[in-house]
């Protein structure tokens, strides 16, 4: 799951792009639709979508996920990286609504659910949710970081001796599962605000998961966790599309071209750089004892 090309600056520099009636490359007015508040680019209607729910982009997600979507519910999403990709793949296609569906993580990536035109997530594509639905290009590049309550001394080195807890249905749960192999029990959570929580009561010692996700809680928690280190996993976020999609290709079409004209490293920078509150790349790299 739950990091196109190459992982995130982390600038911040970037000010908030503050949502303005559409306009087409030209710089003519071409429709009136805001989506939350996003800005949105490119030519509207220049692709041809056919979607579930008449003049809508229907995706589903995983809430909360602050920084990719910005709001608890799907009713009260107006902002963040993910919705404002979908916002602007509505706009390019001729949609006006982007109408968002909550649910559960494992649910979205094992083809149980239906009746959505694509899924935006923080998924990491593996060739185990391949066969049970398809993927876009990649568009940002998925690495899993190390969290633990600031003062704690836990590394690379010592991990295994540690509670450690992970996000339910996750390649970060694999990951600690078949990799780092912990002498204690690894508690599952159903959602990453709950995970941290437990971190920071004492319930699990450490939290491993998508460092592009667990960089924003130690600016939101004052300090109180912090991020040691980040172990490489060569994979990367992509779209997910039901298996069959008649979509598929004109909806990567869509996101490749947000990703050469930029509009994705601008939304980076926007909204997961805020986020953050610190570079990602600058965050030190972990090993395993197997010497991976």
């Amino acid at each position: 799951m739950r990091a196109a090309a190459a992982m995130v600056s982390g600038a911040v520099s970037v000010a908030l792009i503050a949502a303005v009636p559409a306009c087409d490359q030209s710089g003519s007015e071409s429709s009136n639709v805001q989506y939350g508040d996003c800005s949105v680019s490119g030519e509207y209607g220049e692709f041809d979508l056919s979607p579930k729910t008449a003049n809508a982009l229907t995706v589903k997600t995983t809430l909360p996920a602050p920084g990719w979507w910005n709001g608890d519910t799907p009713d009260s999403v107006t902002s963040g990286y993910e919705y404002c990709m979908a916002a602007n793949i509505a706009y390019r296609a001729g949609l006006d609504r982007v109408n968002v569906q909550n649910a559960p993580f494992p649910e979205v990536v094992s083809g149980r659910t239906k009746d959505f035109d694509l899924a935006l997530a923080q998924i990491t594509i593996t060739p185990e949710r391949s066969e049970v639905a398809e993927f876009s290009p990649p568009y940002l590049s998925s690495t899993l970081g190390l969290l633990i309550r600031d003062g704690e001394e836990i590394n690379e080195d010592n991990i295994r001796d540690f509670r450690v807890g992970v996000a339910e249905g996750t390649t970060g749960e694999k990951f600690v599962e078949n990799r780092i192999k912990p002498t204690k029990p690894v508690t599952a959570f159903a959602n990453d605000p709950e995970m941290v929580t437990a971190l920071e009561e004492g319930r699990i010692d450490a939290v491993v998961h998508d460092t592009t996700i667990l960089l924003a809680y130690p600016e939101q928690m004052e300090d109180g966790v912090r991020l040691v280190g980040q172990y490489r996993t060569g994979q990367s976020y992509g779209a997910l599309y039901p298996k069959g999609s008649p979509d598929r290709e004109e909806l990567d079409r869509i996101i490749r071209q947000l990703i050469d004209d930029g509009t994705l490293t601008k939304l980076s920078a926007v909204y997961l750089g805020a986020a953050f509150g610190q570079d990602p790349v600058k965050i030190p790299y972990l090993t395993v004892d197997d010497g991976s």
